[in-house]
């Protein structure tokens, strides 16, 4: 039905049309007669009441307002002789521009503005019926199609597109103008769409985010809002909040500091929330906090959207960054999940163990991919046997990815052995900057380096760490293209029959290498999965499908299975949880392939299987406040999906 947005849009915004125009001497605005439609749930003309009362104000402002020695606009209007036409109803096109206007507002549920709202259009699928309730006769073409018949176009009109920032561009605008369009699509072509919508483009679509932003998608809060989180929290126009992906920019994937416009990661995170996980998208939150950036070309770019001024660091961003925290909480209560994304090293420990404690936190670049990789590694001991305890890891990169993937690994070790946390962290090696982490190195590392420091003399090269370690495992999160050499892969075959090679780092051309590389220079004998995705490689006649460790398996099951079991903290069980429920969806098949995960097509049943393993261990830990517990939290799952197949209208 046709209605006004509540009492709210008559007493504040006529008040403020009232008190716009009061303060305005210069010139008296004449506001013709507005007629507004009152329709019945039946599709009838309803009650004129609302329709009285706007004519009456109108008139009232009219009479009331202010003379002026100059020509008013009441006059000029009255000389005009030329009939029919479209009224200046507000009063803006007779206004200068010195003069303030009122943004009014009318939110409808029918007619044109629901050809406009994402929320409900359905395009040529608007049945006979509903064209007829929603007076939508004559706004659309004659003919009605089905949803999947305009998934078939979209797909075909996607596919007309060669270079991948146009396709992102084309999800952007179907997903602003038809949001249940745009997951369907996504759903259906998962595999297709996933490196359009994520990574490896999103990316591009980041640094070039000034340039292609059309219209805001999530909350921008920056320093300029500082000790008024809260109030901005409160503009978002959805208030039941579910998940909230956040960034400040400082590190996107392997690109480094792109300030404001690390907006395209939340979005993005947050389409696979819905798509993959079934979170409702209304539930969703994406936010950027802007603290400035360093990067020189973005302050130098007159299209970049964020400050331009250097980051703000210690005290200056702490504050910040806990206003914020407080204000979600308070906001939207303790369940809502945060989610913790592209934060710089330095700032992700920290926040994740400052808030883990206190708020429903979680780190993607940290947990996410330490729970998606040790699922991995899981399916992979099928091919090259033994347990996790038999094999040795040496990971290139020790910042938030590296460091979280040993940590999860450790801790499976242990769970799986009995043996100390410290003890199974002996089988895990990492290199950095300066070479392999070793105790002489002690007092110069960071904190969160300082448990994988071992007893060994100092090796500089990747390529002579992995001939002192002689590693079953090698593992890259170092942000650092091509640094798995011909030399390395094939100095990790001469150790292993079938060496387990890992390529992680996003987007493609920051892969340590590539799927062709790793199959040739190892024989077609390496087991390999890189972050992003790669095409089959043909190797002496024989095709290699690689796998993709991508964090989309595992961050929108845990999300859901935190939502549905309504989880008040994440605890590390959940995560090796979420990474054996994924490792579980493995089949002899997709091993047969050479494939360490399962196929994307089949995602919406595996995160309904992660996220009933992560909601069981919730209720188990006593973390879960939704009671009591569902029998069947897999089918309970399934049934908290979001569905983006269309509804029937009134």
């Amino acid at each position: 039905m046709f209605s006004l947005n509540g009492s709210s849009f008559l007493n504040n915004s006529l008040s403020g049309v009232s008190r716009n125009l009061t303060q305005s001497t210069q010139r008296k605005i004449s506001a013709p007669p507005m007629v507004v439609a009152s329709v019945t749930p039946n599709g009838k003309p309803g009650d004129r009441n609302v329709s009285v009362l706007m004519e009456n104000t109108l008139k009232e402002m009219r009479e009331n307002a202010p003379s002026s020695s100059s020509p008013s606009l009441t006059e000029n209007e009255s000389k005009s002789t030329v009939g029919g036409g479209v009224e200046d109803v507000y009063g803006e096109d007779s206004a200068t521009e010195d003069h303030y206007i009122t943004p009014w507002t009318v939110t409808v549920a029918s007619g044109y503005p629901l050809l406009r709202d994402p929320h409900y259009n359905k395009g040529l699928a608007f049945t006979e019926k509903e064209r007829d309730a929603h007076f939508l006769r004559g706004l659309l073409p004659p003919v009605v199609i089905s949803q999947q018949l305009q998934v078939k176009k979209m797909m075909h009109n996607m596919r007309q597109y060669q270079v991948p920032l146009q396709r992102y561009m084309a999800m952007m605008d179907l997903q602003e103008r038809n949001e249940r369009l745009f997951y369907k699509l996504l759903i259906d072509n998962v595999e297709e769409l996933l490196p359009v919508v994520y990574t490896p483009t999103v990316g591009e679509a980041c640094q070039k985010y000034g340039s292609i932003f059309r219209q805001p998608q999530g909350l921008f809060i920056s320093l300029k809002e500082k000790g008024r989180i809260l109030e901005v929290l409160k503009n978002w126009p959805e208030k039941k909040i579910q998940v909230i992906v956040v960034t400040d920019g400082e590190r996107i994937l392997g690109l480094g500091d792109l300030g404001c416009q690390g907006m395209g990661i939340p979005v993005g995170k947050l389409s696979l929330y819905s798509a993959l996980g079934g979170i409702r998208p209304s539930a969703c939150l994406p936010v950027t906090i802007d603290v400035g950036t360093n990067n020189e070309q973005l302050l130098n770019d007159e299209f970049y959207i964020g400050l331009r001024r250097r980051r703000a660091t210690g005290q200056e961003y702490a504050e910040l960054l806990h206003e914020f925290m407080t204000a979600v909480k308070q906001n939207y209560g303790e369940k809502v999940l945060i989610q913790f994304e592209d934060f710089a090293n330095h700032n992700a420990f920290d926040l994740l163990a400052k808030y883990g404690t206190t708020h429903l936190v979680f780190n993607d670049d940290i947990q996410g991919t330490a729970s998606v990789v040790l699922a991995g590694l899981m399916a992979s001991l099928n091919l090259v046997g033994g347990t996790l305890a038999d094999h040795k890891f040496l990971f290139l990169g020790a910042g938030e990815a590296g460091t979280g993937i040993a940590e999860l690994i450790a801790l499976e070790i242990s769970k799986q052995t009995n043996v100390p946390l410290e003890e199974a962290r002996k089988k895990i090696w990492l290199v950095d900057s300066k070479g392999l982490i070793v105790r002489s190195r002690m007092e110069s590392l960071q904190h969160f380096k300082r448990p994988w420091a071992h007893e060994h003399e100092p090796v500089r090269t990747l390529l002579d760490a992995v001939k002192a370690i002689k590693p079953t495992v090698l593992i890259g999160s170092s942000g650092a293209g091509r640094t798995f050499t011909k030399e390395v892969v094939q100095a990790m075959t001469y150790f292993n029959k079938k060496p387990v090679i890992l390529a992680l780092s996003n987007p493609t051309s920051q892969s340590e290498c590539t799927a062709e590389e790793a199959y040739t220079w190892s024989e077609g004998r390496a087991i390999f999965a890189s972050g992003s995705p790669f095409s089959p490689v043909e190797y002496n006649g024989t095709f290699y499908a690689s796998g993709q460790a991508n964090n989309a398996y595992i961050f929108p099951g845990l999300g859901l299975g935190l939502i549905i079991s309504g989880a008040i903290r994440v605890h590390d069980d959940m995560l090796l949880a979420a990474s054996e429920a994924l490792a579980a969806q493995v089949s002899q098949e997709n091993l047969d392939k050479g494939l360490i995960y399962p196929p994307f097509a089949n995602i919406r049943k595996i995160s309904a299987q992660i996220a009933a393993k992560v909601a069981a261990k919730a209720y188990e830990l006593g973390l879960a406040t939704r009671l009591p517990q569902p029998e069947n939290l897999v089918a309970h799952a399934e049934s908290c999906m979001y569905s983006p197949n269309y509804r029937n209208y009134r």
